[in-house]
């Protein structure tokens, strides 16, 4: 997975080939909630948030302008190898994912460790807006912890939200 990632953006950009890790931290978060076909899209989405947000595993961008654009680059990159599986659903929840992880961001806000997992977990399966609709409004991530729990098991999400938490800013 990684290999890929890194193989992609390097052959699109001298700037991401570049901004590459001599040493990557090859540490999946939350595409191991997820289903095999959507797991490189995951990971590489939640690396473009990690390049916005915190501290990213394959790449070290020398400025805040290259950070931006390498980030964005991500989130494109990853929509598009979730849109070559053929799946409109999950498309639509990855967006809403960075946008509401935006929203997050934007008002300092917590929600994102189970914006993540319920995402990863039920990517696709046209279960979201409510849990998603609750955190936006309300500020209440609950509905989205416990739908990410009831999909993949508290073991799985308790791991990804470790490792989330130990990258994030």
């Amino acid at each position: 997975m990684w290999e890929t990632i890194a193989a992609e953006a390097s052959a699109e950009s001298s700037l991401w080939r570049d901004a590459l890790k001599r040493v990557p931290e090859e540490q999946p978060v939350f595409s191991p909630l997820a289903e095999e076909r959507f797991r490189v899209g995951i990971e590489t989405i939640y690396e473009g948030y990690l390049v916005h947000y915190g501290t990213p595993r394959l790449f070290q961008p020398q400025d805040p302008d290259t950070a931006l654009l390498l980030g964005d680059y991500l989130y494109a990159h990853g929509l598009v190898r979730i849109a070559n599986v053929g799946d409109v659903g999950a498309v639509s929840d990855l967006s809403e994912l960075i946008s509401l992880c935006s929203q997050l961001r934007a008002e300092d806000a917590d929600g994102d460790a189970a914006l993540w997992a319920a995402t990863a977990a039920l990517l696709g399966r046209g279960t979201l807006d409510e849990p998603r609709s609750s955190l936006r409004l309300h500020g209440d991530a609950g509905a989205l912890d416990a739908a990410a729990r009831a999909a993949a098991g508290d073991d799985a999400v308790e791991q990804a939200r470790a490792a989330h938490l130990g990258r994030v800013r």
